[in-house]
């Protein structure tokens, strides 16, 4: 039974940062406390630091009770750092990281992996390479109209320009109020970040590194998750695995530690042939016993990679004893009623956040249960039909082992 949990939230990317994300937290809370019936709190937001923020939690049902430490890594100020780069600036990048995709070959072996996901990633692209076709082609045949009726090539050069320039600015407010920029920003920095190179995610990693090995030496909570959401599927194993070069016996002493990765897109990041960091990541976590790591996926969310081994399928290869990761198929249907199902299923980002909200009802995963309940994640990643099935009326959980409950 977890009395004490310390869990280190890795966030994807997403400019809410940590004010958004606690409110999120507390709203779901709220939900999650109506669903189990049992008592719920969070404190206010801490902020530690330009790099973390912490709240805690408390749950308590009639016969267990715990207390969670949630920490969150900052990386808001790299997000709107990159959002607020000028746009011919931003523009090469996202334009080097779409075309780099397809000559490195990356984007072929990510169809293979994961078509659904491959052609959300393109129907994101398409608007914004249309947006910029458009203003090209109109800038270029309104120049070239005005040159050939005045008979001046400098005239209609200008004329190409000022119309470009002004379709650009009349357009770029439909791009911010989508998530195309928010996107396209993002894509080429963690292709820096899986690659080694240069981020603006260094100096965040590094001090959640840290902070992760010295609650471990603290011994203070009994288990400690490291969550990483859609893209923090791909930082939360750096982090683990920078901790794991701090402290080569993270996880063999003091509390167990667990990776735990929903809706992840590390195997977008980790297929391209350059992203040799996010592999060697992989090949770490695939075969140290002492960290063990817990990949969700669901069919549902067609933003992650479903049916998928992240270590095999990156082409990482093992040549010893593999212990990791545990992969948990997870329902997201079975967690909302058919009528919240029905209202949400046709928005890909909403399902995709689901892994990280609350349950209308019981399920065999249920976020706010795995990091403010009592049972062990690795155990209910194992049994997730076993685990919920032991709760009660009001989350009542008998504090068996788990062969027992399984002979049951």
């Amino acid at each position: 039974m977890i009395r004490r949990r310390h869990v280190f939230y890795v966030e994807g990317w997403d400019p809410r940062g940590a004010e958004g994300y606690h409110r999120l937290f507390a709203r779901e809370l709220s939900r999650f406390s109506k669903t189990w019936e049992i008592e719920a709190s969070v404190s206010e937001l801490v902020v530690d630091s330009d790099d973390m923020a912490h709240w805690t939690v408390a749950t308590k049902a009639p016969d267990w009770q715990t207390s969670t430490r949630y920490e969150f890594v900052r990386f808001e100020h790299v997000v709107t750092a990159a959002a607020r780069r000028p746009m011919l600036r931003q523009i090469p990048r996202t334009l080097h990281w779409m075309f780099d995709d397809v000559a490195s070959g990356a984007l072929w072996r990510t169809v293979r992996a994961a078509w659904r996901f491959a052609l959300h990633l393109m129907v994101l692209q398409a608007p914004l390479l249309g947006w910029l076709a458009l203003t090209i082609v109109a800038g270029c045949a309104a120049g070239f109209a005005v040159a050939r009726a005045t008979a001046s090539v400098p005239t209609g050069l200008l004329t190409a320009g000022v119309i470009w320039a002004a379709l650009f600015a009349l357009l770029r407010p439909l791009t911010d109020r989508s998530v195309l920029m928010q996107v396209a920003n993002g894509w080429p920095i963690m292709r820096d970040f899986a690659r080694g190179r240069p981020s603006g995610y260094d100096r965040p990693v590094e001090a959640f590194a840290e902070r992760l090995v010295a609650a471990a030496r603290g011994g203070e909570a009994d288990e400690i998750l490291v969550i990483g959401h859609s893209a923090g599927g791909l930082t939360a194993p750096i982090v683990t695995t920078r901790a794991l070069q701090i402290d080569p016996d993270l996880g063999r002493h003091g509390p167990r530690v667990t990776l735990v990765t929903v809706g992840s897109l590390l195997p977008a990041f980790a297929l391209h042939p350059a992203a040799e960091r996010m592999r060697v990541a992989v090949r770490r976590l695939a075969i140290d016993p002492a960290v063990r790591w817990v990949d969700c996926q669901a069919r549902k969310d067609i933003m992650n990679f479903w049916d998928f081994d992240p270590v095999g399928g990156v082409g990482v290869e093992i040549s010893g004893a593999r212990t990791n990761p545990i992969v948990w198929p997870v329902r997201l249907r079975d967690m909302l009623t058919d009528a919240a199902y029905d209202r949400v299923r046709g928005s890909q980002f909403r399902m995709h956040y689901q892994y990280v909200m609350a349950n209308d009802r019981r399920a065999p995963y249920d976020y706010f249960m795995l990091v403010c309940g009592p049972v062990p994640a690795t155990e209910w990643a194992a049994e997730p039909d076993a685990v919920v099935k032991r709760f009660g009326e009001r989350a009542v959980y008998p504090a068996v082992d788990m062969h027992t409950a399984q002979a049951l």
